[in-house]
């Protein structure tokens, strides 16, 4: 599954920590430098693993929870024949389940998941017996499990449970669903959709719903003749319901043994784009009626995506088909149910003339993860839900390999470290993390975990082991895990052993203190000039967001260094690797004008300059910088200083993390009566950027350039750079009058520029073109920055927009966050409008994920020690299970930016104020 949390990193509080290490080459991330300096100097590090690793007292378990109990194994499913009849019209549905059953031992009770659901009869009928009537269903509702009771004992052997049962086409966006679309004259219907991860397949039909629990699937489905039916299978017979003339039944050819959570129908109206895979598969891609279209870029993705993991696992895709569907009401980006992908709109359609450089990049990566889950997570399932992150953080890393596969001109590995990489450690500093592997046992408690440690600092483990192996046997390794446990379930363990075979290297043992416990070290060095070599000492700590981790029993890493230098910055002038607390180390004819890429310094800043450094070192010198000011460990005007030396960088990916990091200043600095002056800073290290690009693209410009422009264009505006702001207006203007389309790379920095700086009739003007845009997309673009308005009144109207019809469910979350990350006044008004409305947001999002995103963009930007206290304080009253960490997350940010606030406010206000003063 594609959580949708995945490649937006806002400009709210969070930390933003980058991990060098290695500087040659697709490494585990970039690595930093220094010339010689007297004191003591620190890197990040969060690189490969220690086999010597010493796990962490506090592994950041989950929170205590009421006990649990998976399902008992005395009966166990071996076909599930499954007949279901949605009503679009009542939304309700009738389920008739035939399923062979094997019983392992007699017993008089079957238990099974059940969720939402009314069984009117169950029977059990033995291989050549009498069929035997249940006499009673006893539904445990708190564990989403039904026993169904039996008069006498059903003995060992295989017989046919059969279930009749009824449901709700809930509007939750999970279990069997509702999801509102309007049909291209108007009218307003609805398809019958399904969203299953994690635990929902139970809410619509009674099964065992749990991955190690994996059977076949015979689906038929019984709908409406003018609609689309679609399952996980090929279609093997369609006929007339002898019932009703208006419907027809769907038999679906029957699956391969795979687990509940994969299983998916889509009943609606839909068009197609289809091609075929250079090894023979059938692809198609679905849209609404009359745009089919814009599915054909993710049929160029998808078609060309099959077979590079044909190619790299050495493993066939097994099924004859592979649909992808555009789905309206859906919570996650998308889902990777087999044979049958789902997709918001937004991470499928591609509108050649409206759809923005971003939007394009976007759909290709959540192709290639859906993709990459159709072996890894489909073919080869976790045995449990502890195990999600290798499903999630393996998809997450190789998504970036088919990217760079089939768009090399993205220079997609740099936005890696800044979209994953980066993201992964602002959670992982804190005291409230969690390690990568976390024991789950309550459905409950396995939304919480489709989070940053899961998918992006999975990744990150993953891309470092690759490095650590190599390609060669990486690939050997994961075609033997694959063959190994085809049609089974896996544990992480087993694919370490996988790889360890392959390899030969002490995979689980090195691995052990990255997955198992949480957090990662700094790496502190001290240097010394001796003649003509330098001398480094190196030790480690945990690095933790309020600082470095001063307990005992600190943990400890095994960290692969590469050291280079200034001779020659891409090449590797030594590796060492660090698998004790200290070490020291001496480069021989290392001068004392030569700098040395293993740490951050400010005297590096020539090497920014004049562009040296490569763009993930430029990169990481800051993030790293940034990571260290927050933690108290440097003072924020460092940080500011090296930022004023990016005054010549070219790299879209280095600005996009500069302008993120200024976006957590900004956020905090509002808190102060000097908020204009980091604008005036803001101002003054993009205009010289902003002038080269211009408004316009220019011959020869690529990807790339188109994504920098929107990035500056939109950071200058809303800063308040006159010139941008009067060149919006007018563009904006002619848009709207018709007289000249904004492209579409354009739209979301204009948009942002003319309402942070608007009035009401802005605001209304942007409400009609939401009404009016036939795209999903150009409507997220608007919603997402609609929170940029600054009147107060008009800052409620966005809110209660928010939840108007106008606003697709999931899209609520971004519409808030977007207020609450546009100003102070804006923060206050979305937690106020959350409390307010918390009732019907919660029942809206059921506890998912979707829930934890709203509280984290609604409070993380406070910097006040009094809000943490409230925020905690409305959650004990209103319990989000979901949430839990989210929430001690969210109160310890808080804390950390008020103590950083008190810490380093007067210094920041007396650098900003000495910038403008001339020097005498």
């Amino acid at each position: 599954m594609y959580a949708h949390v995945r490649h937006v990193r806002r400009n709210v509080m969070t930390l933003s920590v980058c991990v060098r290490v290695c500087a040659c080459g697709r490494r585990p991330g970039p690595v930093s430098c220094a010339r010689i300096k007297p004191r003591a100097i620190t890197i990040l590090t969060h690189a490969a693993p220690s086999s010597l690793a010493q796990p962490a007292k506090n592994t950041g378990t989950m929170p205590e929870r009421r006990p649990f109990v998976r399902l008992p194994t005395d009966v166990y499913p071996v076909n599930y024949g499954l007949s279901l009849k949605p009503d679009l019209i009542d939304f309700t549905f009738e389920g008739k389940l035939e399923a062979l059953v094997e019983v392992t031992q007699a017993t008089n009770q079957i238990v099974m998941n059940c969720a939402d659901i009314d069984i009117i009869t169950a029977s059990f009928a033995p291989q050549g017996g009498e069929e035997i009537n249940a006499t009673g269903f006893n539904y445990q509702n708190e564990d989403e499990k039904v026993t169904l009771s039996f008069p006498s004992a059903l003995q060992k052997g295989s017989g046919t449970l059969k279930i009749d049962f009824v449901g709700e086409l809930n509007d939750k966006m999970k279990g069997f669903y509702r999801s509102k679309y309007t049909t291209p004259a108007g009218d307003i219907r609805y398809a019958a959709v399904t969203q299953f991860e994690a635990t929902d397949a139970r809410r619509a039909f009674p099964c065992w719903d749990e991955p190690a629990i994996k059977a076949t699937f015979d689906i038929t489905l019984i709908v409406p003749k003018d609609r689309v039916a679609l399952s996980n299978m090929n279609v093997i017979d369609r006929k007339p319901y002898p019932d009703d003339e208006n419907l027809v039944e769907v038999k679906f050819a029957t699956t391969p043994i795979m687990s509940t959570y994969l299983v998916a129908f889509v009943i609606g109206e839909y068009d197609y784009v289809e091609s075929q895979s250079s090894d023979g598969v059938t692809v198609r891609v679905y849209t609404p009626v009359g745009k089919a279209e814009q599915g054909k870029f993710a049929l160029e993705v998808a078609t060309k995506t099959l077979p590079f993991y044909k190619d790299y696992f050495s493993v066939p895709y097994p099924l004859p088909k592979i649909d992808l569907i555009a789905i309206a009401d859906f919570a996650a980006g998308a889902m990777e149910n087999w044979g049958l992908v789902t997709y918001r709109e937004t991470a499928l359609l591609i509108d050649p003339k409206n759809s923005c450089s971003s939007s394009r990049q976007w759909v290709a990566l959540v192709v290639g993860h859906e993709l990459a889950h159709q072996w890894f997570g489909n073919l080869v399932t976790m045995e449990w839900w502890t195990h999600l992150w290798l499903n999630e953080g393996f998809a997450s890393w190789i998504e970036y390999l088919c990217v760079d596969h089939c768009f090399p001109e993205y220079d997609i590995w740099t936005q890696f470290v800044s979209a994953d990489y980066t993201r992964a450690l602002d959670l992982d500093a804190l005291d409230s993390s969690h390690p990568i592997e976390v024991n789950v046992g309550h459905p409950s408690e396995v939304d919480e975990i489709f989070d940053a440690i899961s998918y992006s600092k999975g990744a990150s483990v993953i891309r470092m082991l690759h490095n650590y192996i190599g390609d060669e046997d990486f690939r050997k390794g994961m075609n033997a895990y694959l063959l190994k446990f085809q049609h089974k379930n896996a544990s992480t363990e087993d694919l370490w052993d996988c790889l360890e075979q392959a390899s030969g290297k002490p995979i689980a043992a090195v691995m052990g203190s990255w997955t198992k416990q949480m957090g990662f070290p700094i790496i502190v060095v001290d240097q010394e000039q001796v003649s003509d070599d330098r001398i480094l000492k190196l030790s480690q700590k945990k690095f933790c967001a309020s600082g470095p981790h001063n307990g005992e029993d600190c943990p400890s890493w095994m960290v692969p260094i590469s050291i280079c230098t200034s001779e020659d910055p891409k090449c590797t002038m030594l590796k060492v690797l660090l698998d004790r607390p200290e070490t020291t180390i001496t480069l021989s004819g290392v001068g004392p004008d030569q700098w040395i890429k293993i740490n951050p310094g400010t005297s590096l800043l020539p090497g920014i300059r004049d562009l040296s450094l490569q763009p993930v070192d430029r990169l990481g010198l800051q993030n790293d910088l940034f990571s260290l000011s927050r933690a108290g460990m440097i003072s924020t005007v460092e940080v500011l200083r090296l930022m004023e030396a990016f005054v010549n960088e070219p790299n879209y990916t280095v600005w996009s993390d500069l302008s993120c990091n200024l976006g957590v200043l900004s956020s905090l600095l509002s808190h102060t009566d000097f908020h204009e002056e980091i604008q005036e800073f803001i101002r003054d290290l993009f205009t010289p950027i902003g002038l080269e690009l211009g408004w316009d693209s220019k011959p020869g410009e690529g990807h790339l350039d188109a994504l920098l422009r929107g990035l500056v264009l939109g950071k200058l505006g809303k800063a308040g750079h006159k010139p941008t702001l009067e060149e919006a207006r007018r563009r904006f203007k002619d848009h709207v009058e018709g007289k000249q389309v904004l492209p579409a790379d354009l739209r979301s920095p204009v948009y942002l520029t003319v309402l942070k700086h608007g009035d009401s009739a802005t605001l209304d003007t942007m409400l009609k073109l939401h009404k009016q845009a036939d795209m999903q997309e150009e409507k997220n673009r608007i919603e997402r920055v609609l929170g940029a308005i600054s009147a107060p009144d008009l800052i409620q109207k966005v809110l209660n927009f928010a939840l108007s019809e106008e606003v697709r469910p999931q899209d609520t979350v971004s519409v808030i966050g977007g207020v609450a990350g546009s100003s102070k006044q804006g923060r206050k008004a979305a937690w106020k409008f959350v409390k307010d409305n918390w009732e019907e947001l919660y029942n809206r999002y059921q506890g998912g994920f979707l829930i934890s995103r709203l509280i984290k963009l609604t409070v993380d930007g406070f910097a006040i020690d009094k809000m943490a206290a409230e925020v905690k304080s409305f959650f004990e009253s209103h319990p989000a299970p979901a949430a839990e960490r989210t929430v001690q997350q969210c109160c310890e940010n808080i804390l950390l930016n008020a103590a950083w606030l008190k810490r380093d406010a007067d210094d920041i206000h007396q650098y900003l104020l000495q910038r403008k003063t001339p020097p005498v």
